[in-house]
């Protein structure tokens, strides 16, 4: 059975896709919105949002949006990005209904609370704390921040602590009203689901939600690049290194996915062997593409010894620039079946299918067949694998962060010398 989009009267998507044979569904909201919509002032307020209507949503307290469903085998959650936001059920069958009505709820009419607002506030700043306590997570912040400067995506998700304590009560309502907006709302049910019980549960749950004024889209973040480095008493030195690259909408994608894949995306890939098993810098190192609707990047991750920063630093250059003049093509088939099976394999899960099926029809107003996928990766060749890294080095523009002992920050200067210097 192939899925179906339909659209309701305001604009509310809606994606039904059968799997048949399974007793479960999952059943995701996405708002195609996120913390890339936030002005300085308001940074951190669509995670704030999505904190505080779990406390209380319709006519069900924090406790009973968890337990009614629970008690029917259920589960719900939710996150938050920074080009979405997604509100996730997963149920048995014949669950469907009732997750649509909570989740409306937790969209549509969340209680917004003072006290809950006051505690939700402690909560958040914990939250923040906990980030920059984990350096394999902070580490990511500073490559933002490098890489994207003042632009939303530049910003932490989570926001600051000022921003996050500036949010009232009644400045969340209105902001909740524009962030979850119809038009930009997708419907994405997965498993044991039925057309059209789906179709007349999101009628009744989403069909009235007033259009309203529309949200103007951020714009694309252009990419300025630059060094950041923190010092830290760590047994390891964290380093990310980032050039710009495409979006998601861009003919080079799927090359990008592949790029990183080759790169740094496996146990075969060339960081993997290089740094890793020839040489021994590093135990974790890989690469990935960054990409969001209309720009990208593509970035490299290593944790290493302080005193194998700049080494490290290096080989992910030269390694980058040589996948950029060259690839095998047993290189290339091994990436494309890697990269096809990643996809395959997520789409055998409900809710990440239910999550990929929402992220393409926000990006593209339509659904993507799996086999119209893999004739993307499959249609990539050596000369677009070139193409892309005669972009990712013409700008030679690159962001770096380190996070570690002080003789590790020289790693990120090391990085941008011997790239630019081999391109």
């Amino acid at each position: 059975m192939s899925a179906v989009l339909k659209t309701l009267a305001n604009g509310v998507r809606v994606v039904c896709d059968p799997m048949p044979g399974l007793e479960t569904l999952a059943l995701t909201v996405v708002a195609g919105r996120g913390a890339a919509n936030e002005d300085p002032a308001r940074s951190g307020w669509a995670h704030l949002l999505e904190h505080m209507v779990f406390k209380g949503a319709g006519s069900r307290s924090s406790r009973d949006i968890v337990e009614v469903i629970e008690s029917q085998g259920g589960s719900i959650n939710a996150a938050t990005g920074y080009e979405r936001t997604s509100f996730q059920v997963r149920a048995l069958k014949g669950g469907l209904d009732l997750g649509m009505d909570v989740i409306a709820d937790l969209l549509l009419r969340p209680t917004l609370d003072e006290a809950d607002l006051v505690r939700e506030k402690q909560v958040v700043a914990q939250e923040i704390a906990e980030a920059a306590d984990a350096p394999d997570d902070y580490v990511f912040d500073l490559i933002q921040t490098a890489a994207w400067g003042e632009h939303p995506v530049g910003r932490p998700i989570l926001g600051s602590v000022e921003t996050v304590n500036a949010a009232t009560n009644a400045a969340l309502s209105v902001w909740r009203g524009a962030l979850y907006a119809p038009d930009r709302l997708v419907i994405s049910a997965t498993g044991a689901v039925d057309e059209a019980q789906l179709m007349a549960a999101a009628e009744r749950a989403f069909g009235g939600v007033p259009v309203g004024e529309c949200l103007a889209e951020p714009v694309a973040a252009p990419f300025i690049g630059g060094h950041a480095g923190e010092v830290r008493k760590l047994e390891q030195s964290h380093l990310v290194f980032m050039l710009p690259a495409c979006g998601a909408r861009e003919q080079d994608y799927f090359a990008l996915r592949i790029f990183a894949e080759c790169l740094g995306g496996g146990m075969s890939s060339r960081l993997f062997q290089e740094a890793r098993e020839k040489r021994g810098l590093a135990y974790n190192i890989d690469a990935y593409s960054d990409t969001y609707a209309d720009h990208g990047a593509l970035g490299i991750y290593a944790g290493c010894a302080a005193k194998d920063a700049v080494e490290t630093a290096k080989v992910c250059a030269e390694q980058l620039v040589a996948l950029a003049r060259h690839i095998e093509p047993a290189e290339l088939a091994r990436a494309k079946a890697q990269l096809k099976a990643h996809m395959f394999m997520a789409r055998e899960q409900p809710l990440s299918r239910a999550e990929q099926a929402a992220g393409q029809v926000l990006l593209f107003d339509r659904l993507y067949p799996p086999a119209e996928l893999a004739h993307e990766v499959d249609a990539v060749t050596p000369a677009d694998i070139v193409r892309l890294g005669e972009r990712l080095l013409g700008s030679r523009r690159c962001a770096t962060a380190i996070l570690g002992a002080k003789s590790a920050l020289k790693a990120g200067p090391a990085f941008e010398a011997a790239l630019f210097a081999a391109a």
